[in-house]
């Protein structure tokens, strides 16, 4: 394969996730980041605010749609792979690491389904990607001046997630372990990259101190996890959700690239692979620790695969190893595709990804309008944020719809004004006490509703009066 038949290749995968985009309907998940687009702030109980920027300019360039809220995911893959074949060219100019390495991570799962769904990992990885490309440029004789972008897009890549951490810790530990990164230490470059990235993450620490630094401890909370008798399932879960997501043979692979990568890095202190070690192995050790206590989330590792995919691209394998690999998580890709847009593999729901995010919704707000004729409430209200997200997106703009959750008082989601109104209140059916008094003085139960299609998803409905304006109780917005 040539450059010009991957960038082809690339192309069209483009296309492909931009028409998937707009088809498939917006996961919960993706509606909660919408309502932050809607809200703009510089920090969120859960994330930094990148998502929701990204959001916002998409939705801006073509509209309130699906489309629109996932337009900058394929793209920012598209740019990325691009920035990755440069990386590994200038990383080892004497192969063609390139191309196996593009083509390995955008075959995996986490990229090739990732990218048309927007979450914080969609400009996160793009950001890692960007800054992994500056240094590239850095270890191969470039100007002192890629640390400035390396420490823009280290700082872009904080704004986006918090496990970004590991990118201005994976280039500090570079600029220790070889010897052409610490005669850096004496220039002015690094230091200044350190205070941009500081500088462009200060926004986000400033939002957590007025919100009794809210989004650390909640991420934070995780790290002292300790349950030793379960770490065998979480170990287990962690590298088989691994070996799917990345599938297989690109699992594999990656892992040898590692394996090379650490070695080179400790006996020759070579530069471009204790790069790819630096960026890689950190993180792998701390989820690695986490899972001794804690379940880590398939999408937490994927910031190890753009290093490891150019690694994997080095080991100078046979091109059928690297073609292989591509073509089997391809198709594993193209099936899960299919899956999304046309029901390809009648599976269980409690079985089938697609079903458990995407499906039954619209069956769901049928019912929920239904109900609402029936007793002519004036607002919607619902208990959880993904549930009050689906409604805002789904519902027409007639409709009101109103959030309750302790989440929304972080945001800058406008208080419902409801005192004294007839509504219904949507809540898990699991929940076996009554709504909330003080909110809700008067709350009658008149049945339930159902997300057909879908794991379990049953909804009890109450018909309330709300009582005064609660700090948990907002407006939300509408396309």
């Amino acid at each position: 394969m040539t450059p010009a038949t991957l960038f082809a290749t690339i192309a069209a995968l483009t296309v492909i996730r931009l028409v998937l985009a707009a088809w498939m309907p917006l996961a919960p998940d993706e509606a909660y980041y919408w309502i932050w687009s809607r809200a703009l702030a510089p920090g969120y109980l859960d994330h930094p605010p990148m998502v929701a920027l990204w959001i916002r300019a998409g939705t801006a360039l073509a509209g309130q749609t699906a489309l629109g809220v996932r337009l900058l995911g394929p793209v920012a893959a598209a740019v990325a792979s691009a920035l990755l074949f440069d990386a590994a060219r200038l990383l080892f100019p004497a192969t063609r690491a390139g191309i196996p390495a593009v083509l390995l991570l955008n075959a995996s799962l986490l990229l090739g389904v990732g990218s048309i769904i927007m979450t914080p990992d969609s400009p996160l990885l793009f950001f890692w990607t960007a800054a992994l490309w500056a240094m590239a440029r850095l270890a191969a004789g470039g100007s002192g001046h890629w640390w400035l972008a390396a420490g823009i897009f280290a700082g872009l890549a904080l704004d986006s997630k918090y496990t970004a951490v590991f990118l201005p810790a994976g280039i500090g530990l570079w600029t220790l372990i070889v010897p052409t990164g610490r005669a850096w230490l004496r220039r002015w470059q690094p230091w200044v990259a350190v205070l941009i990235a500081l500088l462009l993450f200060c926004p986000v620490v400033a939002w957590n101190a007025v919100h009794d630094w809210a989004g650390f401890v909640k991420q934070g909370g995780r790290v002292d996890d300790w349950q030793p008798m379960r770490a065998v399932g979480f170990l287990s879960e962690l590298i088989g959700g691994q070996i799917g997501l990345a599938t297989p043979l690109v699992f594999g692979l990656c892992m040898a690239g590692l394996w090379v990568a650490v070695r080179r890095a400790r006996f020759g202190r070579d530069p471009a692979w204790s790069l790819l070690a630096a960026l890689s192995l950190p993180p792998v050790l701390v989820f690695l620790q986490h899972a001794t206590g804690g379940r880590v989330q398939g999408n937490w590792p994927a910031i190890i695969y753009p290093a490891l995919a150019i690694a994997a691209g080095c080991l100078g394998l046979r091109r059928r190893w690297w073609a292989g690999a591509s073509a089997l998580g391809f198709a594993m890709t193209l099936i899960a595709y299919l899956q999304a847009a046309t029901d390809l593999v009648p599976l269980p729901p409690k079985l089938d990804p697609v079903a458990i995010r995407f499906k039954g919704w619209d069956g769901l707000m049928q019912q929920v309008q239904s109900a609402r004729a029936a007793v002519g409430a004036g607002f919607i209200a619902a208990e959880g944020y993904t549930l009050a997200s689906e409604l805002a997106w789904q519902l027409p703009p007639d409709i009101r719809v109103v959030g309750f959750d302790s989440r929304w008082a972080l945001t800058n989601l406008p208080k419902a004004s409801i005192a004294g109104q007839t509504g219904l209140l949507l809540r898990d059916i699991r929940r076996s006490d009554p709504p909330d008094p003080a909110v809700w003085p008067s709350a009658e139960r008149i049945g339930t509703v159902e997300r057909f299609g879908a794991p379990a998803s049953t909804f009890s409905v109450y018909r309330v009066v709300a009582a005064g304006v609660s700090a948990d109780t907002v407006e939300m917005p509408h396309r």
